[in-house]
């Protein structure tokens, strides 16, 4: 599960984040919805460790993340806004790494690589250097380094944007399967449609803050959401059509 209380950042006197609370379930997929700069990839930074708060609290599988951050990064899995591959790499030595890093011998990461490959339908191009990769390619890699370890939290960062449809309804009925066992998915995305599908309920971020929280089926999110973040006025532009 997910618990954050009072989670704020501050980057000199430009406070990113302003007292965010959160509380996800095991077994919830949430989404976590709001436009660019509106602080959704600074949260996740601070919920997964990456990032220090400047106030608040973050508690992750029944673990306070400053007490045991080792504890708390052993539990979940990361699908980060850049990605974090390495050029030289191919996208199986990719998995290679990660598998020993995450306790898994040899043949587990082995079998577990290639069947989340094949998945993703990567398998073929798996002897790919990560710099020659397609964006697809690199973020589906991404995740399977996120998914590789059966993390019972996974936090992933816009998981469908570059991604073709096949590949996507693919992720989504893994992402359920995952969240029916018992995990804990959190999503952010800036595609509504694709988000009510896969979540079951949500939160919205802007300017720091979360303006609005809900479940899906209650409201249409378009609804909710376009009342808490103000769409551009309308321009008629003459000289197009």
């Amino acid at each position: 599960m997910i618990r954050a209380i009072g989670l704020q950042k501050k980057f000199g006197t430009f406070t990113a984040v302003d007292s965010v609370d959160l509380t996800v379930e095991p077994g919830t997929i949430h989404g976590f919805l709001g436009p660019n700069g509106s602080g959704k990839s600074t949260t996740v930074k601070m919920l997964t460790g990456l990032l220090e708060p400047t106030a608040g609290t973050v508690e992750i599988n029944g673990m306070d993340l400053r007490v045991d951050p080792v504890g708390v990064k052993q539990t979940i899995g990361v699908l980060p806004e850049d990605l974090a591959l390495f050029d030289a790499l191919t996208l199986w030595e990719h998995l290679a790494l990660a598998g020993p890093l995450y306790g898994l011998s040899r043949g587990e990461t082995e079998a577990r690589a290639g069947q989340l490959l094949r998945y993703l339908d990567l398998f073929a191009e798996r002897h790919t250097e990560a710099g020659q990769a397609s964006y697809g390619m690199r973020k589906k890699t991404a995740l399977a380094l996120a998914l590789l370890h059966n993390p019972k939290t996974l936090f992933l960062d816009e998981p469908f944007e570059g991604i073709d449809p096949s590949s996507a309804e693919n992720i989504r009925e893994l992402l359920v399967g995952m969240a029916e066992k018992g995990a804990t998915v959190f999503v952010t995305s800036h595609l509504l449609d694709v988000v009510e599908k896969l979540v079951s309920s949500y939160s919205i971020l802007a300017g720091g803050k979360v303006v609005a929280t809900g479940r899906i089926g209650e409201r249409p999110l378009k609804d909710v959401y376009f009342e808490h973040i103000p769409r551009p006025a309308g321009e008629e532009f003459s000289w197009l059509g």
